[in-house]
């Protein structure tokens, strides 16, 4: 289990900061402000480097800056990516039962840690905190069902196409030409998501480019050409405009625990 380090001090915005900003609602009392600011852990690491590896308590985690990955661990050493965050979201690291749960960075990280319970009993005496948790906790239960779908029922291309009209909604920069991903998760990360292999990821990717839904440069940057027409190949319902032009900065999804 690697030794979690505090965030280096020579960092203009701390953590905690960061935290206040992406999260917070005005209507938080100062008390509980205060009340966060004791609970705060600011954690740093690098590309690589597990963080909170499995444990007897839970923790909601904050990511300042940087991106993550979240692996839950079985017997037999088998690994399962249960989902990515990134930079304004919270993800909840389960405490060790049936499986264990360990947080990976994907590149240079800043984060701010709470343990779960002493969080859940201020929420409790903050109607906006709590009002607040709530929110991201049921964006990340729809985000939990579209997986639960998309690995239950659908093809490897509906699958990929899912993942990327995901990334566009949470990462995504509209520019004139589409919709620009710079993913930070290799495409190993993205196989043992979606329960495919890295082959397959790349045979897909290679079909959704000739059909000219997307174009792609290196491993890790692709252009999403025609967001409605991968949303159709996702195999999402025809409900709603999809378009780069609705991924503006405000509209982002904002991930949650």
């Amino acid at each position: 289990m690697q030794t979690l380090r505090s965030a280096p001090p020579a960092i203009c915005e701390q953590p905690i900061d960061r935290f206040v900003a992406d999260v917070l609602p005005s209507e938080v009392s100062e008390v509980a402000r205060l009340r966060l600011r004791e609970l705060a852990q600011p954690v740093s690491a690098i590309g690589g480097e597990a963080v909170f590896s499995p444990c007897t308590r839970s923790r909601i985690v904050h990511i300042a800056h940087g991106s993550v990955r979240l692996v839950a661990h079985a017997s037999e050493q088998r690994d399962q990516v249960l989902s990515f965050h990134f930079a304004g979201d919270l993800v909840l690291v389960p405490a060790r039962a049936a499986h264990g749960y360990t947080l990976y960075a994907l590149g240079a990280c800043e984060m701010v840690a709470f343990a779960a319970d002493p969080l859940f009993e201020l929420a409790r005496s903050d109607a906006a905190l709590g009002h607040e948790l709530l929110t991201r906790t049921l964006r990340a239960l729809a985000r939990s069902r579209e997986k639960t779908i998309a690995l239950g029922r659908k093809t490897a291309q509906e699958r990929v196409a899912s993942f990327l009209v995901g990334m566009a909604e949470r990462i995504g920069v509209p520019d004139d030409e589409g919709c620009l991903l710079d993913l930070p998760m290799t495409r190993r990360d993205i196989a043992d998501s979606l329960g495919l292999t890295i082959e397959t990821i790349s045979r897909q990717l290679g079909e959704l480019r000739d059909a000219g839904l997307l174009a792609t440069s290196g491993r890790s940057r692709i252009r999403l050409l025609d967001l409605p027409g991968l949303a159709a190949r996702a195999g999402h319902l025809p409900a709603g405009h999809l378009s780069a032009g609705h991924l503006s900065a405000g509209a982002l999804t904002k991930s949650s625990i």
